[in-house]
């Protein structure tokens, strides 16, 4: 286990406002940076906004504004939604900052010097909304025979000077590279994918345009500004002090441990961006993840459907840690699924409420009930005890299994939920509300085990329901030194410790009145 960890979200590209899939990919990307940073590890964080392309550019202008006006007003919702969400990023990168130029240009005369770029005359297929150009044989016809791209959007043919990327030179050395690093792309359907489209050959790649000017300037090139995903890409480099490889946050961070991103962009990812390295020769990142897209009760989001969520509304409606809680337990991560109200409100009312939020009550209620409010004195433990106990530690060992070797978020949640069930089932089994007339010392040696795996639940929480999860440990009396995954072997609660009264941190949905 190393002792620093990288982890990056895509950059989120400014031609819109913020939605709840761009909340999901936040969310997901904050657990594992708090999972990482709980089990020791010391981890920088990057986001940011991707603000160059011809497609901002002419929203910009149907808006009347200029494009860094209009950057500038959707990037800082992207901030804003950041800290409504309470993402622990260590850094924000906007692909407009002198420093991102920087890193975008030296990238760029790395690869020229090696001898990867030329210059020549580029004809091709190119969609706007994708900011990609595709080959005749990827694009399908729409009404009245016009060419569409895979993902739907129109095309049209464009013609410019431009310099190229030499990516065919670099077919051998991707599919080798896949083939001795099988999880660099995860999940194993996007790897297939992108394994077989290399395959199929690799044309030169178009890096520059002349028809326009929003984005970061070629070196030494009037009139020429790069391809806006060699340019997005870079942030990766440039959150990292990138072209200073002498930096001490180059040096500790890089290469990059996991791109979370989604998966309509992982050509970008796994195919261009490590070619673009080894042109440069950087280490190239250790993992690329592409998750799936979330539909709102099975229609795919759109905005000409009118269904597009905001982040804003959801923590409005539901809740902060109810919403983070459910987006990663309601559908495995990495495949597509649907939000819906009544899907939220079930997690909500059920896992919540009646599993975590009534084991936790109940156990401290009849603590502050019949303890005097201070953690019971246990006395010897059974095997039925311990077990509880140790399934918390089992659950730790399996959760960093799970994460590291595909980022298994819900597995994550749903084997947490089997031992709150498992705990549920032992306050009943055992009856302490009965031992208090039979065997009072039985009943102080239950509620203990009961306190004990509350709190290391509590702790495992945390990444997923950090505010909730805390609140949880405060009725605990925890102390902040004693909340990281090593607290979860290495202390127990300490018996005569008074907790304070305790309260309800999962209520249930109430509906809004009309």
């Amino acid at each position: 286990m190393t002792d620093r960890f990288y982890i990056t979200t895509a950059i989120y590209y400014v031609n819109g406002s913020p939605h709840v899939g761009h909340a999901y990919e936040m969310i997901a990307s904050d657990v594992v940076a708090r999972f990482h940073r709980l089990d020791g590890r010391d981890v920088w964080f990057l986001t940011g906004t991707d603000e160059h392309g011809q497609k901002v550019a002419r929203t910009a202008n149907d808006q009347g504004k200029e494009p860094r006006e209009f950057a500038d007003e959707i990037a800082a919702e992207y901030i804003a939604m950041a800290s409504l969400l309470n993402i622990s990023n260590d850094e924000f990168v906007r692909t407009t900052e002198p420093r991102h130029y920087d890193a975008s240009q030296a990238l760029w005369k790395a690869i020229k010097d090696n001898g990867y770029i030329v210059e020549d005359t580029y004809g091709g297929w190119y969609s706007i909304r994708d900011e990609a150009y595709f080959a005749e044989g990827e694009l399908t016809k729409g009404e009245g025979g016009k060419f569409l791209a895979p993902s739907g959007a129109d095309v049209e043919w464009v013609e410019e000077p431009s310099f190229f990327f030499k990516l065919s030179e670099f077919q051998d050395r991707l599919l080798k590279h896949y083939a001795d690093h099988p999880d660099f792309l995860l999940p194993e359907s996007r790897r297939n994918e992108v394994v077989k489209f290399v395959e199929g050959g690799l044309n030169d790649l178009s890096i520059s345009r002349t028809t326009f000017d929003w984005g970061v300037p070629v070196p030494d090139a009037d009139g020429h500004v790069m391809y806006v995903w060699l340019d997005a890409l870079t942030n990766y480099l440039t959150g990292v002090g990138f072209p200073d490889t002498d930096a001490e946050s180059f040096k500790k961070y890089w290469p990059a441990d996991l791109h979370m991103i989604g998966k309509d962009i992982v050509r970008f990812h796994a195919v261009y961006w490590p070619a673009f390295l080894m042109a440069a020769e950087i280490e190239l990142p250790k993992k690329v993840f592409g998750h799936g897209f979330l539909n709102i009760e099975g229609q795919k989001m759109s905005k000409s459907v009118g269904n597009v969520l905001s982040p804003d509304a959801l923590v409005e409606t539901y809740g902060l840690d109810p919403i983070r809680y459910f987006l990663l337990r309601e559908v495995p991560f990495g495949q597509d699924g649907s939000v819906s109200h009544e899907a939220i409100v079930s997690r909500i009312d059920n896992d919540l409420a009646n599993d975590f939020g009534n084991l936790a009550q109940r156990v401290l209620s009849m603590i502050n009930k019949n303890c005097d409010g201070t953690v019971p004195e246990p006395g010897e433990l059974q095997k039925k005890d311990t077990d509880l106990i140790e399934a918390c530690e089992n659950l730790l060992d399996n959760m960093r299994a799970w994460i590291a070797r595909d980022i298994g978020l819900t597995k994550c949640l749903t084997e947490m939920w089997r031992v709150i069930g498992d705990a549920n089932r032992y306050v009943d089994g055992e009856a302490p509300w009965t031992l208090k007339k039979t065997d009072p010392d039985r009943m102080k040696t239950v509620l203990f085990v009961l306190a004990e795996t509350v709190r290391r639940l509590a702790i495992l929480a945390r990444p997923f329901m950090p505010d909730s999860a805390s609140a949880m440990l405060d009725q605990l009396a925890a102390g902040e030194d004693a909340r990281d995954f090593a607290a979860i072997t290495q202390a127990r609660l300490k018996p005569g410790t008074t907790l304070p009264k305790p309260e309800g941190i999962f209520p249930r949905f109430v509906e809004a009145e009309a």
